[in-house]
């Protein structure tokens, strides 16, 4: 199999590079391998039957084409703040440019037209007021939200569209590694768990996702691919009532707060808010249950949630922060009993676990109702509980009742981006012919910066083929 271009991940890195490729008229042969599914293809069976099922071999949620993007809450966000550190590498001005070129080819595939968290100013202005008053930092960033059904219909139109431009889509194919002859990538070796296959490419694109971080950390060390080990987030999955955040949820849609809480003054930032959203189980490799949350564009449920994240950066001799974020997680599942555990924040603070009865009488009923009810604390480290903690009640400064007793925190919530490439302005590796993307790069955090670097990317190789 020869191609001019492989790209390892059909998440939103890899999609946008064959997008702008062929919106270039390039006439390069190209190759998206994937080792989930076409995302037509994608089902998730809790909808059916109430609980998570470990889908083998890789879970419909997190894999298959659009990555996680898919069945996620879909909002894109408008601005260069937000979204990883990709303009510390290409430059804030070309990343704005991109954001908005990109956000254009989101138009034009089915993206609502509405902007949330561009209106209401002087409010927008009396919440950054009270946010500066605490210490934090607000980041009003406008949002484009696709919602998590209507996500799905889009990437199926661009899916649609990549298949009639000739643009060829192997699913069911996990890639075992990457061929190397002295310091240039020829290509990869894929398999479909029975026979494996040699893909040889002049560039070889790697966009795996999150997902893929660990396995991507893993071919640096093999093949010298130069990386620094990066920021791993730690964290959980905070839910409230929609009364409590209804003044944010208005104004801004979804507030972006960051602060360096005393005493150990990691960063930690709110991330992914969801109104009137659920929260949801994700499951990594070796069964890792992970949460995350949903928002719908019809449905919409009593309550909020919103990820509380804080940032772990490692010194030497340490260089394994997503082994480290993992084992967090393997023991946080160990006390659930292979589910995610959910606590009262009141619970936390009286240093006791939170029993099912005692759910069952809040007022905040969680959205996940497979969730364990349990003690999250026994699992977090110290350093990031305390952080949590201190930042949450920071926040209730900002928004009354979001520190509540009643208030529910799930964990794990754990994004694993390290692993950071070393690369050029034009994502050239130290090896000939190998370019990484997305989260896994260890360069961005989400839907639209990881769309920008494909579409950039689409533009350097359009340029070099061409």
């Amino acid at each position: 199999m020869k191609y001019d271009i492989v790209i390892v991940g059909a998440g939103p890195a890899g999609i946008f590079t064959a997008l702008e490729l062929r919106r270039r008229n390039s006439k390069q042969s190209i190759l998206i391998v994937e080792k989930g599914s076409a995302i037509e293809n994608r089902r998730c069976p809790k909808a059916q039957v109430g609980h998570c099922v470990n889908c083998k071999p890789y879970c419909h949620i997190t894999t298959g084409f659009s990555g996680a993007g898919a069945f996620s809450d879909g909002k894109l966000s408008l601005s260069y703040e937000v979204g990883g550190d990709l303009p510390q590498l290409i430059g804030e001005d070309v990343a704005q440019e991109a954001i908005n070129y990109t956000d254009r080819i989101y138009l034009e595939f089915g993206a609502d037209e509405k902007i949330e968290g561009v209106s209401n100013t002087e409010a927008v202005k009396q919440i950054r007021t009270r946010a500066i008053q605490t210490g934090l930092k607000l980041v009003d960033c406008p949002i484009r939200h696709l919602g998590t059904e209507k996500a799905h219909d889009l990437y199926l139109a661009i899916e649609t569209w990549l298949a009639a431009h000739d643009v060829e889509l192997l699913f069911g194919q996990a890639c075992l590694d990457i061929l190397m002859e002295g310091d240039v990538c020829k290509g990869v070796v894929i398999s479909d768990g029975k026979t494996e296959q040699t893909v040889y490419a002049q560039h070889t694109v790697i966009a795996a996702g999150r997902r893929g971080a660990n396995w991507l950390e893993a071919k640096c060390a093999q093949h010298n691919i130069a990386h620094q080990p990066g920021t791993v987030d730690i964290g959980v999955r905070v839910e409230v009532r929609n009364e409590v955040m209804e003044v944010v949820n208005d104004v801004l849609y979804e507030s972006k707060l960051i602060g360096y809480p005393l005493p150990f003054k990691n960063k930690v930032r709110t991330f992914c808010q969801n109104p009137g959203g659920v929260v949801s189980q994700e499951n990594y490799d070796n069964a890792l249950a992970v949460v995350n949350g949903h928002s719908y564009k019809e449905y919409k449920s009593q309550n909020t949630n919103v990820a509380i994240l804080c940032s772990h950066n490692f010194n030497e001799p340490f260089n394994q922060p997503i082994a480290y974020a993992q084992k967090i997680g393997e023991l946080t599942n160990m006390l659930g009993a292979g589910h995610i555990l959910v606590q009262r924040f009141g619970d936390i603070l009286d240093g006791k676990r939170t029993w099912q009865k005692e759910l069952s009488r809040s007022n905040v009923r969680p959205t996940l109702v497979d969730a364990v009810a349990g003690d999250i604390t026994a699992a977090m480290p110290y350093r990031a509980m305390v952080n949590i903690i201190n930042f949450i009640q920071a926040v209730d400064h900002v928004v009354p009742g979001f520190a509540a007793r009643e208030t529910l925190l799930y964990s794990p919530e754990l994004k694993f981006y390290s692993n950071r490439i070393k690369m050029d302005q034009r994502f050239r590796t130290n090896v000939g012919g190998l370019h990484c993307l997305g989260d896994s790069s260890g360069w961005t955090r989400g839907l639209m910066m990881a769309s920008v670097m494909g579409v950039l990317m689409g533009r350097y190789l359009a340029e070099e083929g061409d």
